[in-house]
């Protein structure tokens, strides 16, 4: 009974978000769980129209959830990591840590990244101008990588640019988002040496950042704009997300290749998917009928979560597998259908990356 609560509070603000463009995570960040709502199809319109951007709603939703996560069962280990508070865990949410960076930090970084690069390949002293070294800031040089990624012969650059600036000044926290990812990569990915590399050449971070462009402007009621650009996320990256589903910060899509995120899906923060994840539907009414994702979640390679089930905050899941069903919080699950082999995990497996811990059982010979 407590998980239906939870996920009706959560798909609720999520279908709220979607039709203000407004993001899942309020500038302030409190510990919170990601929740869902279980309803029949038939139920879906009316939801839909209880409409409210206000912060303050959202940071009411926000209190609430916490309240239930404190008095949650679960226990959760510590994480001995130098710079971060033991007291953090990313199944709570995203918030910003002692050794991340500032937005000027970063850009800071950035910049010396590129020249040092130039300076070493000098083949690449142009690009890294155009893309990096040429802007007076980050958003700047987002816009103008994400624009040339997603241009074509007939859908140019120019506009593009035009089209996501207004998108960053419309609403600020896109880029608050990207930051959060950026760093949310640079912690979990070890093949991230560089935040110039995740910048230019991972695609998953362009990806997502390119959806929240798309799912901003659905929220506008752009949308014919925003299933176009989602048509070029797809053809430029091999990420198929339908601009409507929600994302919260701090999102890793490792290597990215053939992720599917359906219409009604809502992700929470600090999320690590690995390439062909599918987040797909089931059925053919219009109401809720893809996944929530909780907070702090790992989903290892090819996982499908199918329908409207919950994938509990902090839960792992086996690659390969199948979710047909709800998983709790901090739970680990593996196999065709998905079952369960470990519950009350006191580990945090987005954080951790690790994709073998947990799926060996115990046997005696």
């Amino acid at each position: 009974m407590q998980l239906a609560q939870q996920r009706s509070v959560l798909r609720q603000v999520g279908t709220q978000n979607r039709q203000h463009g407004s993001r899942v995570v309020a500038p302030q960040r409190p510990a919170v769980r990601t929740t869902r709502l279980t309803v029949a199809n038939t139920a879906a319109p009316e939801i839909s129209t209880q409409l409210s951007s206000s912060s303050t709603d959202l940071d009411e939703v926000r209190q609430s959830l916490a309240a239930r996560l404190a008095s949650s069962d679960v226990v959760m280990q510590p994480i001995s990591i130098p710079g971060v508070p033991d007291d953090y865990h990313p199944s709570q949410g995203w918030r910003p840590l002692p050794h991340h960076l500032s937005k000027q930090e970063i850009w800071q970084r950035i910049r010396q990244e590129a020249k040092a690069d130039a300076d070493a390949e000098p083949t690449l002293a142009s690009f890294l101008y155009s893309s990096i070294l040429g802007h007076s800031s980050f958003e700047k040089s987002l816009n103008f990588i994400l624009a040339n990624k997603l241009a074509s012969p007939t859908l140019y650059s120019t506009q593009l640019v035009k089209i996501i600036e207004d998108c960053f000044k419309e609403e600020p926290s896109i880029v608050e988002a990207a930051l959060a990812d950026m760093q949310a990569c640079f912690d979990r990915d070890p093949a991230c040496d560089k935040y110039t590399q995740c910048l230019l050449y991972f695609k998953g971070f362009q990806a997502i950042q390119c959806h929240r462009i798309a799912h901003h402007l659905w929220g506008k009621g752009r949308k014919m704009l925003a299933v176009a650009l989602q048509s070029r996320i797809s053809e430029a990256f091999h990420v198929d997300i339908h601009p409507a589903a929600t994302f919260g910060r701090g999102i890793l899509l490792d290597h990215a290749t053939g992720v599917v995120v359906g219409e009604t899906a809502v992700v929470g923060d600090n999320v690590s998917m690995l390439h062909h994840v599918t987040l797909g539907g089931s059925g053919t009414g219009k109401g809720i009928r893809h996944p929530t994702i909780g907070h702090g979640v790992l989903l290892g390679a090819g996982v499908s979560v199918l329908g409207n089930v919950t994938v509990g905050c902090g839960a792992k899941v086996g690659a390969g597998s199948v979710v047909v069903s709800d998983l709790p919080c901090h739970s680990v699950a593996v196999g065709v259908p998905a079952r369960i082999v470990k519950q009350g995990s006191r580990s945090e497996p987005c954080q951790t990356m690790d994709q073998i811990e947990d799926f060996i059982l115990d046997y005696v010979i």
